[in-house]
């Protein structure tokens, strides 16, 4: 059997490719850089945990600020209405003393005037037994005297008319008489006293006063 191709054995047939010459068809690599494991955390991140934190302390200060604030109003309002439980029953136990006052006061004047009435009744049980009347007599003036002692002692004093002169201040007319002996109103009698007590008038003196003639 003869070869063909002049009886050489055809030789196998080489594709080279050069490493050198890029596939124009090949898509081309695009790398992305990866982060770094060192890289740090963003600032904004820190410092909003760090305003959380400052935030949450303010926070806790004000509540136990509220807190303290809430036990002294608590104080106050206790001491306050202490103070007000005092103040009513000091006013009733002023109430009460003003009324026992009241209903009292006036023991001891009242004493003294029973000692004046028992000299009264002497002298009409004395007057019986006296007919002129002296041992009468005596006794009322003693009882006067015990009176008028009475008076003074407790500041009331007699209103004195001075010159006669009349004083509308002190003296109330009961009567009037016209004459042309006077220039201005004189007391011409005096119909009731009058009393001061301490200086300050308890009662007007009721007189006749003459006043000048008109015309």
């Amino acid at each position: 059997m003869t070869e063909e191709n002049g009886g050489r054995k055809p030789e196998e047939e080489i594709e080279f490719i050069r490493e050198d010459e890029p596939d124009g068809d090949a898509p081309s690599v695009v790398r992305e850089d990866k982060p770094s494991a060192s890289a740090k955390e963003p600032p904004a991140k820190e410092a909003s945990s760090e305003g959380s934190r400052s935030l949450k302390e303010k926070l806790k200060k004000k509540e136990a600020e509220l807190k303290h604030l809430r036990k002294e109003m608590d104080e106050v309002k206790d001491q306050f209405l202490r103070k007000l439980a005092d103040l009513e029953n000091l006013r009733k136990r002023f109430e009460r003393d003003k009324d026992e006052f009241q209903q009292f006061a006036l023991s001891g004047l009242l004493l003294e005037m029973l000692a004046i009435k028992d000299n009264l009744e002497r002298a009409l049980q004395s007057r019986a037994a006296d007919p002129e009347g002296r041992t009468f007599r005596e006794g009322v003036e003693l009882i006067d005297r015990m009176f008028q002692s009475l008076l003074a002692k407790n500041g009331v004093q007699p209103v004195e008319i001075a010159e006669r002169r009349f004083d509308p201040n002190f003296h109330h007319a009961m009567m009037t008489e016209e004459s042309e002996s006077v220039e201005e109103p004189e007391v011409l009698e005096e119909l009731q006293k009058g009393y001061l007590h301490h200086n300050r008038l308890l009662r007007p003196t009721l007189v006749k006063v003459a006043v000048p003639k008109k015309g």
